[in-house]
């Protein structure tokens, strides 16, 4: 796998974002809901094209480690449970670079579909899921 290393992966978690610094100097500062909903498992991307799994309701989602995996990636586990993520450098670069694109084709596709970042809840009286 080509590409850049990174200089610097710094997991801010009260922001919950992800800061990569690249050789070049360039700076993405990536929220863990976008790493998330772009994770590159098999379990969000699928196993060929047109198989990607629209993720929503992770606007809350948080970051618990990063795990490195070899010298070309890192694995960021997720607090809802996801950690079969591993995210590639050139991966994440792409992820930096394409951030304005990807989030506002990703808001899009939530839109058409009726779905919401906001995750479901139960109302106790009911058990019936409601959006807060």
């Amino acid at each position: 796998m080509g590409g850049p290393v990174p200089v610097e992966i710094r997991l801010h978690r009260a922001e919950q974002a992800l800061e990569v610094g690249w050789p070049d100097g360039t700076r993405h500062r990536l929220p863990a809901e976008y790493l998330r909903v772009e994770s590159p498992s098999a379990e969000v991307q699928g196993h060929g094209p047109g198989q990607k799994t629209l993720v929503h309701g992770r606007r809350q989602v948080g970051i618990l480690r990063l795990e490195p995996v070899g010298h070309y990636a890192i694995r960021v586990i997720f607090d809802d449970g996801h950690d079969t993520g591993i995210y590639a450098w050139d991966a994440l670069r792409r992820l930096g670079e394409e951030q304005p694109e990807r989030w506002a084709a990703y808001l899009a596709e939530l839109a058409a579909r009726g779905l919401s970042r906001d995750p479901l809840r139960r109302t106790p009286a009911s058990g019936a899921p409601a959006r807060p």
